[in-house]
């Protein structure tokens, strides 16, 4: 007997026919004599749905507002959820983040887990109960409810299963597993067996739409394996665990884009030391997310400084700069027309020209670059967002990825 932890995305549970369909596979687990304890998102489509709804009534809403309403979502599903095996004669019980111990710091809209308390859920397993948990939810020090941002549910399930100690956990979506690159824009894509924590993590963090950063990030704090498997079909997926030395063969393990990317210039910046750093701690402390810097060399003692941020920050960040560069006699400009493209690969580590062949294949395609960062296992760059697609599958087909 295994214990398991299965969380089903927005997609798998969008409808009630698709909500049986779940409840029929978790049966099936179950009645091969496993403990299962479930996480399941909104339904596709409700939260997006939700958040017009908040914005028609206030344009700004207020974020603990936000996370009370946005929770609802999840909730909903739960509880069909759980109506649907009780209609098979599964005995299931569900839980809100909140009721699942699921303590969170006061962040609202992007809150952090601090602790699981999972003595209640673990004595539901036992009794031989399917526990469904709302995932994307928990609830702070001061009783208010909070959510994990886009994704949460991954994060909820990872964390979950490393609270009750699970023996397997699988995150269940609409696509098989994880693949060299997005198979709608590169057809030749191919779906991967083993992935790990590390790769996994520079793909979600570049744009990767298959899982959320942060949940990769606690599956490798605590050593938690997973799977990344479609709940359209009974296929293997991809797991996503601790590299091994033969993973390090493959250098390129695959190529992510990210359209939602808004790039900062801030021109006439002095050129004298703790210029930079009084632009980067007042974005830090408004909680702005800084991907990859330039700093182009002064001249007449004035420098420009660079930077790209989630697309849905830029109106944000440019008017929290402004009082400082006001302050500073700087100007900021914006380009939203940027992507960033990564490849990703453990075996960049002990292989060399993986950069070189990058910039030659797209400069071979006429394709420019207008920012590089790197980091051991990863090389981004920023270009034009209308060359992205065509980017991602020149470099595909450079580094052998393509499917045979």
């Amino acid at each position: 007997m295994s214990r398991i932890v299965q969380k089903y995305g927005g997609t798998s549970v969008g409808d009630v026919e698709r909500i049986k369909r779940v409840a029929e596979r978790i049966k099936a687990v179950r009645a091969d004599g496993n403990e299962l304890l479930v996480v399941v998102s909104a339904r596709a489509g409700v939260t997006n749905e939700l958040l017009a709804r908040a914005r028609a009534v206030c344009p700004a809403p207020d974020e603990r507002e936000l996370d009370m309403l946005l929770s609802t979502g999840e909730q909903e599903t739960i509880a069909l959820t759980a109506m649907a095996l009780h209609g098979l004669g599964v005995p299931a019980v569900s839980y809100t983040g909140a009721q699942a111990g699921i303590r969170t710091d006061r962040t609202h809209t992007k809150a952090k887990i601090q602790t699981i308390e999972a003595r209640r859920l673990v004595a539901d397993l036992k009794e031989g109960k399917v526990v469904i948990v709302a995932g994307f939810q928990g609830i702070s020090e001061h009783g208010h409810i909070t959510t994990l941002g886009r994704g949460g549910s991954d994060l909820s399930a990872v964390a979950l299963a490393a609270a009750v100690k699970a023996d397997k956990c699988e995150i269940y979506t609409d696509v098989d597993g994880v693949y060299t690159a997005d198979p709608r824009v590169v057809k030749t894509a191919r779906k991967l067996d083993e992935i790990t924590y590390d790769e996994m993590l520079e793909l979600a963090s570049a744009g990767s739409k298959v899982m959320q950063s942060r949940s990769v990030e606690f599956a490798k704090k605590y050593n938690t394996v997973f799977e990344v498997r479609s709940s359209f079909n009974f296929n293997p997926g991809t797991i996503v665990k601790e590299e091994t030395q033969s993973m390090e063969k493959v250098v390129v393990r695959g190529v992510a884009v990210d359209k939602d990317q808004a790039k900062l210039t801030v021109s006439g910046l002095a050129d004298k030391p703790g210029s930079a750093a009084r632009i980067f701690r007042t974005l830090a402390n408004a909680g702005v997310i800084v991907d990859m810097i330039i700093q182009n060399v002064s001249r007449n003692g004035l420098a420009n400084l660079s930077f790209t941020v989630p697309q849905s920050e830029t109106t944000k960040a440019d008017a929290i700069l402004q009082p400082l560069l006001a302050e500073l006699g700087a100007v900021c400009t914006i380009d939203d027309s940027i992507a960033k493209l990564s490849v990703v690969g453990v075996g960049m580590k002990t292989h060399s020209g993986v950069a070189a062949t990058l910039f030659q294949s797209l400069a071979d395609a006429r394709i420019n670059i207008q920012m590089i960062s790197t980091s051991e296992i990863k090389i981004s760059i920023v270009l034009s967002q209308d060359k992205a697609d065509e980017a991602a599958r020149v470099a595909h087909t450079a580094f052998g990825l393509d499917a045979r």
